[in-house]
């Protein structure tokens, strides 16, 4: 399925770490400019419109017609299905709101840094998204008594590392066909058809897991009796500290707090300013492990912490919770840390964790502000 054809190795290099003190290339600028992330004053939104939500492209985005786009579900199954958009639609349809964030997210911020998209900490966004429960489709399929994973086919074709490749990834059945786990085959993003950067006609939807699962420009799903060996799933998205081993893979969200940036932002530096007295401070927290249970504040860059209160909506378990509270600002320049706890007792940590890929990065956040008098 992944194939690597002779010359492509020097046209597409492999993974590397950036040298001390180097700076970001063109390609890496380049990639920037493809895949945008969240403006953090979009916080305030509960539901990301969709030119706000981050967006990551590996390739291209494909040019798909849904008028003739076809689901194919087969491989390890007792009846296979062929499915258009009509008869996707016509099957009993729920929304779910779900929060995505990129496994890349805060890679830009790790030393050595590694090469590749140069997210900070904006690589998020939720929506409401409606389409057909994977696991109603897996149930009319039928899965063999062999079958162990489920493997999802897009349609964006590309180069990577030298290996030429649709974009492919696989989750294990017991996950994939889960009512529970909630993933969804989905065509419509906060009530309206998927944007083509959001996966135009259908995309997979897998709450709680990182980006990398939720394959756009979905196409096919094959149950396989062993598991799935192909690029995105044992090269790309694993946690390694050298080249060359195995790695942990990349599965569930960290728990992460992000502040909407209070005051105003000067142009270059985006350092805030604000005046003297009481300034509201908010935000959004989720975590893939659990509810956040916990929200708090640091004014002096991590020394010491107070609570924020957090608003969390249970009919809502895949999305991002609120928090907000109210600080005491007095003049000088202030470095405001946030963190999150989940119910697991994950906590986000002070120090990057770091791996060659710069995944699952989830340092808390820290945002610099000037108090300054009116003028």
């Amino acid at each position: 399925m992944d194939r690597t054809p002779g010359d492509l190795g020097a046209l597409s290099t492999p993974a590397r770490v950036a040298g001390e003190d180097e700076g970001l290339s063109p390609q890496e600028l380049a990639l920037a400019t493809r895949n945008h992330g969240l403006p953090l004053e979009a916080l305030r939104y509960e539901l990301t419109p969709p030119g706000l939500h981050y967006v990551l492209v590996h390739y291209d985005i494909p040019d798909t017609d849904p008028d003739g786009w076809r689901l194919t579900l087969g491989g390890r199954v007792l009846r296979p299905l062929d499915l258009d958009l009509d008869a996707l639609r016509a099957r009993p349809a729920v929304t779910r709101r779900v929060t995505l964030e990129c496994a890349g997210n805060g890679r830009a911020r790790l030393s050595p840094r590694p090469v590749s998209q140069p997210w900070l900490v904006e690589a998020v966004g939720t929506a409401e998204w409606t389409g057909v429960p994977l696991a109603a489709l897996l149930a009319e399929a039928g899965t063999a008594e062999d079958a162990v994973e489920a493997v999802f086919t897009g349609a964006d074709h590309g180069v990577e590392r030298g290996v030429e490749q649709e974009y492919r990834r696989s989750l294990p059945l017991v996950t994939a066909a889960d009512p529970a786990r909630d993933v969804l085959v989905a065509y419509a993003m906060n009530g309206a058809p998927l944007p083509p950067q959001h996966g135009s006609p259908l995309r997979l939807v897998v709450p709680g897991w990182y980006g990398m699962a939720h394959v756009k420009w979905l196409r096919d799903i094959t149950l396989t009796a062993t598991p799935y060996t192909g690029f995105q799933q044992t090269a790309a998205y694993r946690l390694r500290q050298e080249p060359g081993e195995p790695g942990e893979p990349v599965t569930l969200i960290a728990p992460r707090a992000l502040m909407a940036p209070p005051g105003f932002p000067d142009f270059m530096s985006r350092t805030r300013v604000v005046r003297p007295g009481p300034v509201p401070l908010a935000g959004r927290a989720w975590s893939g492990h659990g509810p956040v249970t916990r929200v708090e504040l640091s004014e002096d860059g991590g020394a010491a912490w107070t609570d924020a209160e957090v608003v969390r909506d249970p009919a809502h378990p895949w999305a991002w919770a609120a928090w907000r509270t109210t600080w005491t600002a007095t003049p000088g320049l202030r470095h405001l840390t946030v963190r999150a706890t989940d119910a697991t007792g994950r906590v986000q940590p002070l120090a990057a964790p770091w791996n060659r890929g710069g995944f699952a990065n989830n340092l808390v956040q820290r945002v610099e502000v000037l108090c300054a008098p009116e003028p």
